[in-house]
């Protein structure tokens, strides 16, 4: 088996439609892949409906807070359909519109010439995310947007929005039958690192395992996250994050473990 636990589609901030996620998975050798869209399973029913000889792995990844720092949480095999998981979900897509108009504001009062209707052009009905701002900042000839002076975090246009507790999104996963993955603990191109003391927090909280292998993470940081997690008892999973044509990654450029896969699902009930 070659499985890849983290990639986006349209439904939030990638490029592919999810019915056609599958199809590319089985071109690049994928026998599972996992629809992991940012705070939404809107694109999961159509990519499962497209699946052929690829599994679809239900999943999300949830904004979240970590002290003073944001950080992402995939929810694998969680049931899309629970009350409580939904509910909050639908929170955080709510505010983060909320905040991407705001952030078309700043730039344009920052002198950016983009509009509010181009960037949800470039969104395509998905709510608005740092990705398609970032894609009309570039259209316009702005092609550093993830800096200070633009929209990175704590950047001038920045703006902050409702996120969850890490340790209260780990519940959310799990009570919808879910297994809480923490990903790219380490990345190199995101302000968030996440500490050995608050890795282990998040294990006695139900984390059942952090994302090591990461295009983002370069071999030092896989070794040592690969360290951390035996330490704990972590399962380590190793995904793409693929974004479709708005990051230069393969899907499929890093994949898990047929074993952590296995014991994955099996810490989700069999789902």
């Amino acid at each position: 088996m070659t499985i890849d636990l983290h990639a986006h589609s349209t439904a939030s901030d990638g490029t592919t439609p999810p019915a056609e996620l599958p199809r590319l998975a089985a071109e690049a050798g994928l026998t599972a892949v996992a629809l992991t869209d940012h705070d939404t399973f809107a694109g999961l029913a159509a990519a499962t409906a497209a699946a052929a000889d690829v599994e679809v792995v239900p999943g999300v990844e949830i904004s979240c807070r970590l002290d003073d720092a944001e950080v992402h949480l995939l929810g694998l095999f969680a049931d899309p359909g629970h009350e409580a998981l939904a509910a909050e979900l639908a929170l955080i897509r709510t505010d983060r519109d909320r905040r991407g108009v705001r952030m078309v504001e700043r730039c344009r009062e920052l002198g950016a010439p983009i509009t509010l209707a181009q960037v949800r052009t470039i969104a395509g009905g998905a709510p608005l995310g740092r990705p398609h701002i970032a894609a009309a900042l570039a259209a316009a000839g702005i092609t550093d947007a993830f800096t200070p002076d633009w929209i990175a975090d704590g950047g001038r246009a920045d703006v902050p929005k409702h996120v969850l507790a890490t340790a209260d999104a780990i519940a959310l996963v799990r009570a919808a039958g879910g297994v809480a993955v923490l990903a790219h603990p380490r990345s190199v191109k995101r302000r968030a690192s996440v500490s050995d003391t608050q890795l282990a927090a998040l294990r006695d909280a139900g984390l059942a395992g952090i994302e090591a292998d990461h295009p983002e993470q370069p071999p030092e940081v896989r070794d040592r996250l690969r360290e951390v997690a035996a330490d704990l008892g972590l399962l380590v999973t190793g995904s793409s994050d693929f974004h479709g044509d708005r990051k230069a990654v393969r899907l499929g450029e890093c994949t898990t473990a047929p074993e952590v896969f296995a014991a994955l699902r099996e810490a989700a009930g069999g789902r």
